[in-house]
């Protein structure tokens, strides 16, 4: 029998441009958010029995040093490196320690430091871990770099040779990200645009114009997990947050299956949120909130499909009808999304998590959806993997 898991605590640091702070390091954001994940949880850093620290760009044992900011108690600190959906990954790792009963109080904390610009690759004497995914795309695509937004947008214009969607569609799903983070004092950006805007701004890779790509970010995000024992023990209940369904996926065969979709990840997104609906026993319809990946628009009109928002082919109709803003089906990406949050790949997933614990608790000031009973989170790294969860409030 597996452990029931609950979030107790979360925190997180207002995602910046590189750079932006002056002697900002991540020791620095790592206090920052783990301090107000404790804080938030009530309890004090010696009760944490394990720690999963995620980044995507630095040295080795960098977890520890960024958790020693917290407390020096000799708990097992473990470094999680998975891409864009490291955070996430740390938070499936600490929910797996809480699942399998090995510890009752874990931490996942992710951070990045970045460097401006696009992400390029650090080591060139060996085998990139993208290259036959790239191979692949080459084959079916006109090749640009740098390669995410080549990538995405490949996917984005097949989706529109085979179903008729237009750049305004992806145009509108950038609108609605910056005008939600308008309410988000957490973003790195919090200005509104106008359609026209969006559309007229400077061309990554058609239809991907850049206020529709994510930024590099500096920042970091945090949650802390506890048993139902723990929570029941330290009175908790009232603040926690159950994660009812949770699921990891890599990359299967009809990952190269010929098709653009398939190669930045439909296939496995589509089987973790299929495990993740039979495990909490909710569908696309019980949900109220859901914060997905959108590192570029194209891949959040995907996954409006590969989540089972819609049937393949018809995200373009729940654009056009509001359905997935206020007012609409579900509001999607309440926090700005990675175009306009951020994108700091470590705590993406975690800041993630963050949002949509507030917006269980009622807690999500300005952006607070009314009716909240079940969210959803998604996050993926090319790769590859990706990570699905669900959540309701404990009491359910």
């Amino acid at each position: 029998m597996r452990n029931r898991v609950f979030v107790i605590g979360v925190g997180m640091t207002k995602f910046e441009k590189p750079g932006r702070r002056d002697g900002w390091d991540y020791p620095d954001m790592a206090r920052e958010s783990g301090t107000k994940a404790l804080q938030d949880a009530g309890i004090s850093y010696d009760l944490i029995e394990q720690a999963f620290v995620g980044y995507v760009y630095g040295e080795s044992t960098s977890g520890q040093r960024a958790v020693y900011e917290l407390g020096l108690t000799g708990i097992p600190v473990v470094n999680v490196n998975n891409n864009c959906s490291t955070g996430s990954t740390a938070l499936y790792l600490a929910a797996q320690s809480i699942k399998g009963g090995l510890a009752q109080c874990a931490l996942a904390l992710g951070f990045e430091k970045m460097q401006p610009g696009s992400l390029g690759s650090t080591f060139d004497d060996r085998a990139h871990p993208m290259a036959a995914h790239m191979e692949a795309m080459a084959e079916i695509s006109e090749v640009l770099f740098p390669p995410a937004p080549w990538m995405f947008g490949a996917a984005g214009r097949e989706h529109m040779q085979q179903y008729g969607s237009t750049p305004e569609h992806f145009a509108k799903i950038g609108y609605k990200n910056h005008l939600h983070s308008v309410n988000n004092p957490y973003a790195q950006f919090q200005e509104s645009y106008s359609l026209e805007d969006i559309l007229s701004a400077r061309m990554i890779y058609d239809p991907l114009t850049k206020l529709q790509c994510s930024p590099t970010s500096d920042g970091s995000g945090a949650a802390i997990l506890a048993s139902e024992e723990f929570v029941d023990k330290h009175g908790l209940a009232e603040q926690a947050v159950e994660i009812v369904g949770q699921a990891m996926t890599t990359d299967y065969q009809n990952t190269f299956d010929g098709t653009c979709k398939a190669l930045i990840g439909y296939h496995m997104n589509v089987a973790a949120a299929q495990s993740v609906y039979e495990q909490s026993a909710l569908g696309p319809e019980d949900f109220q909130v859901i914060e997905l990946h959108d590192c570029f628009s194209a891949n959040e009109l995907l996954l409006y499909e590969a989540l089972g928002l819609c049937a393949e082919g018809e995200a373009a109709k729940l654009i056009d009808v509001g359905d997935t803003t206020y007012g609409g089906r579900w509001v999607v990406n309440p926090s700005g999304g990675l175009i306009s949050k951020g994108h700091p790949l470590g705590a993406t997933g975690l800041a993630q998590c963050a949002e949509l614990t507030w917006q269980l608790r009622g807690d999500a000031d300005k952006r607070q959806v009314d009716g909240v009973t079940a969210v959803l989170q998604h996050n993926i790294g090319l790769g590859g993997a990706a990570v699905v969860t669900a959540y309701q409030r404990a009491e359910r």
